[in-house]
């Protein structure tokens, strides 16, 4: 504040001084001259032109004192009243006086009636109101890292509108290690700057350098300008390329799909451009292998993959890769890459099966080794690490050997080749990689035959049923065996039994086939003669040593109708029964005559018995009961009835082809003391013969009782081990006939059968299809039984015969 005060003083009096030079002039002079400083306000007082020309003050409105001024407004004008000249306007000494030291304007003045001029000059003074300033705030040099210390840049002027010592007087430089600032004075006040180089540049160091360039003029204080500066340090091929790390190193799965990126190898040079412009390469030694692998991108430096990576091929790659600079002499620098394959379970287990033969006999022991197992897998690790088992439910077990992942497959229990024959056993094999996976092999085991099974039969015992009077040499049955095991142990042949016993005489009338078992009978069975017996037929196989098995065969001989009925009673004479039987004329209806015997020595059907009147005399007078052969009055007799009568019986079997024998019986009537005589004399004839009869039917049914008691007792033997249940029925002749009853009770498959004889009881029910003589039997043990039934005469005598 003091200052400008100071400065204010000093000018008002030069003002002063300027003012008194004047009119001291002026006493000489036509022209006056002032002076005043630019920038000052509108009126501001520059000087009294009518004092300083002694015009009189009181004529100078009336005389219309001016100033004369062109077209452009007056900087300056003239008070009429008083003569001062005061600024019109605030002045601007560098738009007046553009590049002028001294800056003078010119006035005219005019007083009219009379005329007179006078010139005034006004020297407008300069102000330091202007900065200095660069025709740019900004300025960008390009200097080479190579240039040499004392290099010399010429640099733009500072301008500053103001003159004398208000101009640019002085040039600074920022503060910097490398630029020093030179000024080259040209006079009219221009100052020219020069940058000058003092230190080596280092474009990788620092490659821009900013300074301020300060422009100072002579004020007080001095008004200053700016110019920013930056050097740019253009660059020199002086950098190869570094890469970022010390140590590439990567973990890379197997398997990784095309396209994956392995790696970013990054590279960076110092220089700038082209010189700094890295591009990347395989090393020379590279292999192909590698080469076909991986692909390396030479702008970005990435590793790629472009083939298969297996681990189980390669494990680790190194891979040396170049960086180089795109510099006229390119600079280059390498680097190992490090690529290590992770592994991945991408391999399953492999199974190889070593078998020793093809077959492992049954009888082999627990532990007997079948085959090896050899497992492998390429992965490593827990993805190599392999767990094998083997299916459940065979007799056969994995056994882990000293050396790893080797099996052997062995026995673990007995074998028994009839059970089963062959074994697909299912080997797995399963890593322990996430996920886990797994293999599976099949071996098949087949199971050789041991001759340990023995022949067995179909049935045991066979019970056969055979026809009598068969033909001679025919096959009447056939034994059938098995054998469980195959080939030659399984090839069977039969042979009968002969030791000579007296049941075996009858074997001899029988033959086998060898091959087939067919049974051929070399006689005719007749049943009355043999009715049952009994052999044993041994199966042996061809196995070594040979095993074999017996079995009884019961043959049970089934009668035919090959036998005619026997009349018993009348007594046949001469070939032909006949008989005489005298009654009483008195008798009543119903009166039994006589009794027709007869017997026949089939059974069943066959000796079922049946009574009929083939001739008579006089058919109201008597008649015959079918079943029981009795003679009987059908009505008293009468004086005209004849004396004597004859009947001629028919006595005939059932079976499919009857047979037949016929008696004849000759009844005379009498007075009925006659008739009493004649009963006594022939009732003791009568005894004579039935004794006779009846000792020969004892004979005959004692033998038979003899034949049926040995097989019983046989039959008792071969069942000795099953529980009995005895029970029998007996078929009673409740109308005392006499004739002789058999039965024979049989089981063939599921159904039980009777054969009867001539008389069977009340309620039997005869089925057909059963031979023709035959009963069903309800539920009994398989055991022989003989009942007799007889009445009050031997004659009567029935003998049952009962296979239950």
């Amino acid at each position: 504040m003091e200052e400008g005060c100071g400065a204010w003083r000093e000018r008002r009096q030069w003002v002063v001084f300027m003012v008194a030079l004047v009119l001291f002039w002026s006493g000489t002079s036509a022209q006056i001259r002032y002076s005043t400083s630019e920038e000052l306000k509108g009126g501001t007082v520059v000087g009294n032109i009518a004092k300083d020309l002694g015009i009189d003050l009181s004529t100078l409105k009336e005389r219309g004192f001016r100033i004369v001024s062109g077209s452009t407004e007056s900087l300056f004008q003239v008070n009429q009243n008083d003569g001062i000249l005061y600024v019109n306007r605030k002045i601007d000494r560098e738009e007046v006086c553009e590049r002028s030291s001294v800056c003078l304007i010119n006035l005219k003045t005019v007083l009219e009636n009379p005329l007179e001029i006078h010139y005034v000059a006004v020297e407008v003074l300069d102000v330091n109101d202007h900065s200095p300033s660069f025709p740019e705030k900004e300025k960008r040099l390009e200097m080479s890292e190579s240039a040499l210390q004392g290099t010399r840049f010429q640099l733009h002027a500072a301008d500053d509108p103001d003159s004398g010592q208000y101009s640019v007087q002085q040039y600074k430089l920022s503060q910097n290690d490398h630029f020093r600032l030179e000024v080259k004075d040209r006079g009219d006040d221009r100052k020219t700057p020069i940058l000058v180089l003092q230190k080596t540049l280092d474009r990788e160091a620092i490659k821009s350098h900013k300074l301020i360039l300060t422009a100072l003029d002579g004020g007080k204080p001095p008004r200053t300008g700016e110019m920013r500066l930056t050097v740019d340090v253009s660059d020199v091929n002086d950098n190869a390329p570094v890469f970022t790390k010390d140590v590439y190193s990567v973990l890379l799965n197997e398997n990784a799909p095309l396209g994956t990126t392995v790696i970013q190898v990054n590279a960076t040079d110092l220089d700038e451009g082209s010189n700094g412009e890295v591009i990347y390469s395989f090393a020379n030694d590279v292999q192909g292998k590698v080469r076909k692998r991986f692909d390396l991108d030479p702008t970005t430096g990435e590793i790629i993959v472009t083939g298969v990576i297996d681990y189980e091929e390669n494990k680790i790659y190194e891979i040396d890769i170049q960086a180089s600079d795109k510099g006229t002499a390119a600079l280059t620098t390498e680097k190992s890459v490090i690529i290590k394959i992770v592994d991945v379970n991408d391999n399953a287990p492999e199974i190889e099966v070593t078998s020793f033969a093809n077959a492992i006999p049954e009888d082999s022991r627990p532990g007997t080794t079948v085959a090896l197992i050899n497992v492998n897998d390429l992965d490593s690790g827990l993805n190599g690490k392999v767990l094998s088992s083997i299916s459940e439910g065979v007799p056969f077990t994995l056994t882990p050997s000293l050396q790893d992942n080797m099996y052997s497959v062995v026995t673990k229990s007995p074998l028994d080749r009839e059970k089963q024959s062959e074994y697909d056993l299912t080997i797995v094999a399963k890593d322990a990689g996430e996920p886990s996976l797994s293999s599976v092999k099949t071996i098949s085991v087949v199971v050789s035959d041991v001759n340990d099974n023995s022949p067995e039969f179909s049935l045991s015992p066979y019970n056969f049923y055979v026809t009598e009077n068969n033909d001679p040499g025919g096959s009447v049955f056939s034994v059938t065996a098995s054998d469980r095991d195959i080939n030659e142990n399984a090839l069977i042949s039969y042979h009968i039994i002969r030791d000579g016993g007296e049941m075996n005489k009858l074997v001899s009338f029988l033959n086998i086939n060898p091959e087939n078992g067919n049974i051929l009978a070399l006689k005719s069975f007749d049943f009355e003669t043999l009715k049952t017996f009994q052999f044993q037929v041994v199966a042996t196989d061809s196995g070594t040593p040979s095993l074999s098995t017996n079995v009884t065969v019961n043959v049970f001989i089934l009668d035919q109708n090959d036998n005619a009925p026997v009349i018993l009673y009348p007594v046949s004479t001469n070939g032909s029964a006949e008989g005489v039987e005298e009654i009483p004329r008195n008798v009543n209806a119903g009166h039994l005559v006589t009794k027709v015997r007869a017997y026949d020595a089939d059974i069943g059907y066959n000796g079922w018995l049946l009574f009929s009147l083939q001739e008579v005399t006089d058919h109201n007078l008597f008649a015959l009961d079918r079943y029981t052969g009795q003679i009987r009055t059908l009505r008293s007799f009468t004086e005209t009835d004849e004396a004597e009568h004859k009947l001629v019986i028919l006595v005939k079997d059932n079976g499919n082809v009857s047979l037949s024998a016929t008696a004849t019986v000759i009844i005379k009537v009498v007075e009925p003391k006659e008739a009493f005589a004649a009963s006594d004399v022939k009732s003791s004839v009568k005894d004579e013969e039935e004794n006779s009869v009846t000792f020969y039917l004892i004979i005959t049914l004692g033998s038979v009782s003899t034949l049926f008691l040995i097989s019983i007792i046989v039959l008792i033997v071969m069942q000795c081990s099953k529980p009995t249940d005895y029970s029998s029925k007996c078929l009673q002749d409740t109308n005392n006939d006499g004739t002789l009853c058999h039965s024979i009770q049989y089981r063939s498959g599921d159904k039980r059968y009777m054969l009867v004889g001539p008389r069977m009881s009340i309620g039997s029910t005869i089925v057909p299809g059963s031979n023709g003589n035959t009963l069903p039997v309800k539920n009994q043990s398989a055991k022989f039984k003989t009942t007799k039934c007889h009445n009050s005469k031997f004659s009567n005598i029935g003998l049952f015969y009962t296979i239950l």
